[in-house]
């Protein structure tokens, strides 16, 4: 599955972002909107537009004690690429994931699953996406709780202010 990868400091996105493709990474300066806590970026070749948020609150444990721990990104996407992707979620933790584990989604009490593949996550289907998208511009926080290959927990809580405007505006520029 290819993912778009960005840089976030803090709760704050950078300008500078990444799209992997094919294993291969081009550099991303594109952001095109900016909508409260989400960000929209467009790459043209190939056409892929996403929105992207960073938590405004990570909360790492081992063995039920809070440890401070070192992560890379922690980013929340929701992607679009004409005739390919209609809003394809995906999450990245900031570290590889334990392996055959999943990562859990709450949105305001509804909960799915995504599937991981180092420190990637994804949900299952094309429906799981939009069942997804539908939840996320409904509510006001998603919590995203996982385990890493060390046995760290992690629960990292994103705000959804500006989601429905940012996934709006990426589907709309990557329209067919």
């Amino acid at each position: 599955m290819i993912s778009p990868i960005t840089r976030a400091t803090g709760a704050a996105l950078l300008a500078l972002c990444m799209t992997a493709s094919g294993g291969l990474a081009q550099v991303s300066t594109n952001r095109v909107a900016a909508n409260t806590d989400w960000s929209v970026f467009v790459e043209d070749s190939p056409k892929e537009c996403w929105g992207v948020t960073a938590p405004k609150e990570t909360v790492n444990t081992k063995d039920g004690q809070s440890v401070s721990v070192r992560r890379g990104d922690i980013l929340l996407f929701v992607t679009y690429r004409p005739g390919v992707a209609e809003g394809e979620v995906s999450f990245t933790g900031g570290y590889p994931f334990a392996t055959g584990s999943t990562v859990g989604l709450d949105i305001g009490g509804t909960t799915f699953d995504l599937f991981t593949e180092g420190e990637w996550a994804w949900s299952g289907s094309k429906e799981d996406d939009a069942k997804i998208v539908a939840a996320l511009k409904n509510g006001a926080s998603a919590i995203l709780t996982a385990r890493s290959g060390r046995g760290t927990q992690t629960k990292d809580t994103f705000s959804l202010l500006g989601v429905s405007a940012a996934l709006d505006e990426a589907a709309k520029r990557c329209a067919q």
